[in-house]
């Protein structure tokens, strides 16, 4: 199995409130080039059993491994992709993706070459010498991806990217990371709290529940892509993982997250 998670537990020390767990014995198997969405409310854990894959934190207890390779570190072959886009306001797009092959220490006319043919995947060749605060949100996560592709990792890990993103930039994203998923096929982990989301983009959603964070179920998606959001098997998946939480409606799901 590429990505292993047997029995990983994660507690903290909250200083004057005692020991608070994160997650609790979590076991998750992943295949080389799925695309897994773990799906929860606030506070179940998403976001820290991310970090134990992308080797930003470690276990309490049990263990994560990638290619039965313990994680104890961040490694060039997890890249995280995170909701704030994280480029750097001084630099052009161009140079923001060229950032990652500067560290790996690509001569600068191939960095070139590379981050011009990740800029076009995601279409802005014309907003190459553009810098951040020159372009929309959807438009900044698009370079944002094309600096994680151009590194060529064998793993993205994204926490809620379109999360601060409007209705209609998200869903168009969410149609530029499947399809870069299917021409690219890396393993994708994908954190959000949006079904929908969830139910578009996954061959597998992994649902949890907080307090401590562990899986309640995984639900599997095997609808062909591209999928129809109104599509009648799309909304039966969608309403079977709206039953996972109890829930009826997006208006108490709204509630509930």
């Amino acid at each position: 199995m590429f990505i292993s998670i047997s029995d990983a537990s994660r507690e903290y020390i909250l200083k004057g409130k005692g020991k608070t767990t994160a997650l609790h014995k979590v076991n998750l198997e992943i295949e080389k080039g799925e695309f897994i969405c773990l799906l929860g409310p606030s506070g179940c854990g998403k976001s820290t059993l991310l970090n134990l894959i992308a080797g930003f934190d470690r276990p309490t207890s049990g263990q994560v491994s990638i290619n039965g390779e313990v994680v104890v570190k961040p490694s060039e072959d997890r890249i995280t992709i995170f909701q704030n886009y994280g480029l750097l306001p001084w630099r052009n797009v161009l140079r923001n993706v060229e950032l990652g092959l500067e560290a790996k220490e690509i001569p600068k006319k191939e960095r070139r070459r590379i981050a011009e043919e990740y800029i076009e995947l995601v279409g802005l060749s014309a907003y190459k010498h553009h810098y951040p605060a020159q372009l929309s949100g959807g438009m900044q996560q698009r370079v944002a991806l094309a600096r994680a592709l151009a590194v060529d990792p064998d793993i993205l890990l994204m926490d809620e990217p379109f999360g601060a993103l409007d209705a209609m930039t998200r869903m168009s994203m969410q149609d530029e990371i499947e399809r870069l998923w299917q021409e690219k096929k890396k393993t994708i982990i994908f954190v959000t709290h949006d079904i929908e989301e969830a139910v578009f983009l996954a061959d597998r959603i992994v649902i949890m529940t907080p307090s401590p964070g562990r899986i309640k179920s995984i639900i599997k998606v095997p609808l062909a892509r591209k999928r129809d959001r109104t599509g009648v098997d799309f909304l039966k998946i969608r309403d079977r993982v709206f039953a996972e939480f109890g829930l009826k409606d997006t208006v108490e799901l709204d509630y509930y997250l």
